[in-house]
């Protein structure tokens, strides 16, 4: 996949809170799971990082490195639809060490030890494409 540099403008859109998306992947024979995320975060123009627990997605990603992050937001009227999708690829996690502790520290100031308890992993995507929401050519710029 080649590189790509999230402009600032999405980078601030894909964080924002508060805000629910959904993450998709499949496994190797093409089985598709979706689950429902408010935590993904972009560290820079071209990196996402998920805390994850030991599930389904966390099992796919392992067999596919391949996932889309879509995010969606009603607009100012029941017909004006907002949001992405953000095409990933994992690039690597951690189940244990100083990068799973921190964001373990982090989860638990936020939401409690019981969640925090729940994480088994940290996933590292690099941003591969963004497109809108609904492409009819506008570009995703629009979409937001």
């Amino acid at each position: 996949m080649a590189e790509f540099i999230m402009p600032t403008k999405l980078m601030e859109y894909f964080n924002k809170q508060p805000r629910i998306g959904v993450l998709s992947t499949s496994n190797k024979n093409g089985k598709v799971d979706a689950a429902v995320f408010g935590s993904p975060q972009m560290t820079d123009e071209k990196t996402v990082v998920v805390a994850l627990g030991k599930n389904r997605t966390f099992e796919y990603l392992q067999e596919n490195p391949n996932a889309v992050f879509t995010i969606v937001e009603q607009g100012e009227t029941i017909m004006d639809w907002k949001g992405v999708r953000v095409y990933l690829r994992m690039k690597g996690y951690a189940t244990s060490g100083e990068m799973l502790d921190a964001y373990k520290r982090g989860i638990a100031r936020v939401v409690g030890e019981e969640a925090a308890a729940m994480v088994h992993a940290v996933v590292t995507f690099d941003v591969g494409e963004v497109r809108p929401l609904v492409d009819m050519g506008q570009g995703w710029e629009r979409s937001i």
